[in-house]
C-alpha cells in the first residue's frame, strides 16, 4: 500500500473532519471549514474574472461544485461587472441590474457578450447577455462613470450592531473568507423567530488590486440574505426548507457603488426584508467598511412559494430543483 501512504480514507458520515485556517494578521481569526471545502477566494475569483473571448466577448469557467448545481444570481451579477470594466476599462462600475429568467448550471462555462448601448465621456451604458450553451440566463444593464469633482457628501450612517469578533461564525465552505452572523441570525431554524433583518461581517484573506474585482467580490454576496430574512418573523419557515418544500430563488438583484474599501478588512451587509407576500419577498441592502464608508447599497427581488410539484415527483433531485 506504499502507494497510499499519503493519502487518508474516512467514512464522512462518521468522522467530521475540519480545514483550520489562521489570519496572520490577527490571533482572534481563526476560521474552521468541514472538508470537503467548496473552494479557496483564488476559485471565487477565477469564477467571477470572466476572461475575453473575441471582440466584446467573454467567457466565465465552470465549476465542480459538489452541492447544489445552481450558479447563485451574485455571481452572474459579478461576472457582469467584470466583463463591463474590461470593455470599458477607462470608466468605473457605479450600477448594474440583473435579472435571472433561468437557472444556470455551475459545471458548464458562461458566455457573456457585451453591447455598448451608448459610450459618453461622463457615463456610458452596457447591455450584458450571459448565456450558457445558447441559452439566457442572465440579462444584466450596467451604468458606467468617467468621474467627476466632488461637490458635496452625505452618508446614511452604519447601524449599530455587534462587530465581528462578537458575532457567530457562519461556514460556507470558501476557505479565504471571513464570514460572521450577528445574532447567528442566518439559521435555518423554523422555530427560530426575529425581525426580518440579516447583518452579516465578511473579509477576504486577499483584496484584489483591481476595483472592479474587488466590486465583483462584494457583489456575489449580495443574493445570499434575503430570502432567509424574509423568513425570520414567520414561525414555521426557515432556510432548511429551500429546495426541499419551498421553491426559492432570486429573481433580480440591483447594486449601486458609492466609495471603494479594501476587501481584506471587515465589511458589513445590512439587509433588511422589506416585503414579503403573493410568492415573492423584497430586500433592501447596504454595505459598510467597518470605519463606516458606504460602499454599496443594493435590492433584492427573490421567491418564496410552494413546488406545484415536489421535486421528488418529477424525479428530481430538491437540491437542483427552483
Amino acid at each position: 500500500m506504499a502507494g497510499l501512504k499519503d493519502h487518508l480514507g474516512v467514512y464522512h458520515e462518521k468522522v467530521r473532519v475540519e480545514l483550520e485556517t489562521c489570519w496572520p494578521d490577527d490571533p482572534r481569526a481563526v476560521t474552521a471549514s468541514p472538508f470537503p471545502v467548496w473552494g479557496d477566494q483564488a476559485d471565487l475569483v477565477r469564477l467571477i474574472d470572466a476572461q475575453p473571448n473575441g471582440e466584446n466577448r467573454f467567457v466565465a469557467p465552470g465549476y465542480h461544485e459538489r452541492s447544489r448545481n445552481v450558479v447563485e444570481g451574485g455571481q452572474l451579477l459579478a461576472q457582469a461587472i467584470v466583463a463591463t470594466a474590461k470593455a470599458i476599462p477607462e470608466q468605473r462600475v457605479i450600477s448594474a441590474h440583473a435579472t435571472f429568467p433561468k437557472a444556470a448550471s455551475f459545471d458548464d462555462p458562461i458566455d457573456l457578450s457585451v453591447e455598448v448601448l451608448r459610450r459618453g465621456r461622463s457615463f456610458s451604458t452596457v447591455s450584458v447577455r450571459s448565456s450558457q450553451a445558447g441559452v439566457l440566463v442572465c440579462p444584466t444593464m450596467v451604468l458606467m462613470d468617467g468621474g467627476a469633482p466632488e461637490v458635496l457628501r452625505a452618508v446614511t450612517p452604519m447601524p449599530d450592531v455587534p462587530g465581528p469578533y462578537e458575532s457567530e461564525p457562519y461556514e460556507m465552505r470558501v476557505t479565504g473568507r471571513d464570514l460572521r452572523i450577528v445574532d447567528g441570525a442566518y439559521s435555518p431554524d423554523p422555530d427560530r423567530v426575529g425581525p426580518p433583518e440579516i447583518y452579516a461581517w465578511m473579509r477576504f484573506r486577499h483584496s484584489p488590486d483591481e476595483l472592479h474585482l474587488r466590486q465583483a467580490l462584494v457583489s456575489q454576496a449580495t443574493s445570499h440574505w434575503t430570502i432567509a430574512a424574509a423568513m425570520r418573523p414567520h414561525r414555521g419557515f426557515g432556510e432548511a426548507q429551500a429546495h426541499e418544500t419551498l421553491s426559492t430563488g432570486i429573481m433580480s438583484v440591483s447594486i449601486r457603488f458609492h466609495d471603494d474599501a479594501p476587501v481584506d478588512q471587515w465589511f458589513l451587509y445590512a439587509n433588511r426584508a422589506t416585503w414579503s407576500g403573493q410568492g415573492l419577498a423584497q430586500g433592501e441592502g447596504t454595505i459598510f467598511a467597518q470605519d463606516g464608508t458606504l460602499v454599496a447599497s443594493y435590492s433584492v427581488q427573490a421567491m418564496i412559494r410552494p413546488f406545484v410539484t415536489p421535486p421528488g415527483d418529477r424525479g428530481l433531485d430538491a437540491r437542483h430543483a427552483m
